[in-house]
């Protein structure tokens, strides 16, 4: 099945892509989560390259068959489609694809899948970690001095500007913690 196109990055379903593979044409697939993530539960296929290390164009330099489509997975999609738009701005938009749905699409496919150590997703990191920051300043600036509000009103200004602008730097910093980077071997990364 041929990809389809969302917003300028091409689209496949886990389903159509498994096809492909089971047609015996050439499918290679990165996985731009964590080594954690990874490590926890992967697609057959795919192969490592965390998303805060991904080079675009060294990957593309180290491929044997640079013509193939390279597809590009996470856990529910949207990091891969932020792999793609790097791939995009590096000039390789028309050769990559984004799977729609990510590992989680995958695995509700009934694919097959490697499962190895539980995490808990940087996305549930992200969470805990947010909700303490507000939550630390609330209960600091009743009890100790009213100045840790300061700690919510930044968390609370850190969640909208994620949201907002797509862009989240607390994530980032969580993606480089050493538990995250647990497992795996990255392709075609940046030290």
């Amino acid at each position: 099945m041929e990809p389809t196109r969302d917003d300028s990055i091409r689209t496949i379903t886990p389903r159509s892509l498994f096809e492909v593979y089971e047609e015996g044409k050439p499918v290679e697939l990165i996985d731009v989560r964590t080594p954690a993530e990874y490590r926890e539960v992967h697609a057959t296929m795919a192969r490592l390259a965390p998303l805060e290390r991904l080079d675009p164009v060294a990957l593309f330099g180290a491929r044997t068959d640079g013509n193939e489509p390279l597809y590009v997975i996470c856990r529910t999609g949207a990091r891969s489609k932020k792999a793609c738009e790097a791939f995009a701005a590096a000039g390789f938009g028309d050769r990559v694809v984004n799977v729609e749905g990510g590992t989680l699409a995958w695995e509700k496919a009934g694919l097959p899948v490697v499962r190895g150590k539980k995490t808990i997703s940087l996305e549930r990191q992200l969470r805990i970690v947010a909700g303490g920051i507000v939550l630390g300043g609330v209960v600091l600036g009743a009890v100790v001095d009213p100045w840790f509000n300061l700690l919510a009103a930044i968390g609370g200004a850190g969640l909208i500007f994620a949201g907002v602008t797509d862009i989240c730097p607390m994530a980032m910093v969580l993606a480089r913690m050493p538990w995250n980077q647990a497992g795996g071997s990255s392709a075609s990364c940046r030290p």
